[in-house]
């Protein structure tokens, strides 16, 4: 599987796996508690594919954010999200000394962080290397 048939719903939380598409939006199956559901066209869907983070240089694909993660936590699980804001940066400064503090947030940080695990938790960050 590979980051463009992963979505994040704007007020939905966590990740969703694109199973289909239908007349009136999208099926999708959420990545925490597997749950089908269909998400109308009116909602703001991201695909992970085209998400980027701003370094001082260039916009680093999000696929290349969760493969540095990746190999400094040995392909598997991260700190919890929900740690403090001086943390999630410290943490993430560690991983991307490069990224744009100015212009990447620690909400920011956190969704990446979050995303990170729940696609480790599901076994599908390894299918991510194997899109290459």
């Amino acid at each position: 599987m590979s980051l463009d048939k992963i979505l994040s719903i704007t007020g939905k939380p966590g990740l969703y796996q694109l199973k289909t598409k239908a007349k009136s939006g999208f099926v999708v199956e959420s990545l925490i508690d597997k749950k089908t559901s269909i998400v109308g066209i009116n909602h703001n869907v991201s695909v992970l594919n085209d998400i980027s983070i701003y370094t001082c240089s260039k916009e680093m694909p999000l696929k290349e954010v969760f493969k540095k993660i990746a190999d400094k936590e040995s392909n598997g699980p991260t700190i919890n999200h929900k740690v403090g804001k001086k943390e999630l940066e410290a943490y993430f400064n560690e991983v991307l000394p490069e990224y744009d503090e100015e212009r990447v947030y620690a909400s920011d940080i956190k969704k990446v962080i979050q995303w990170y695990n729940l696609l480790e938790s599901n076994g599908l960050l390894s299918s991510i290397d194997e899109e290459e």
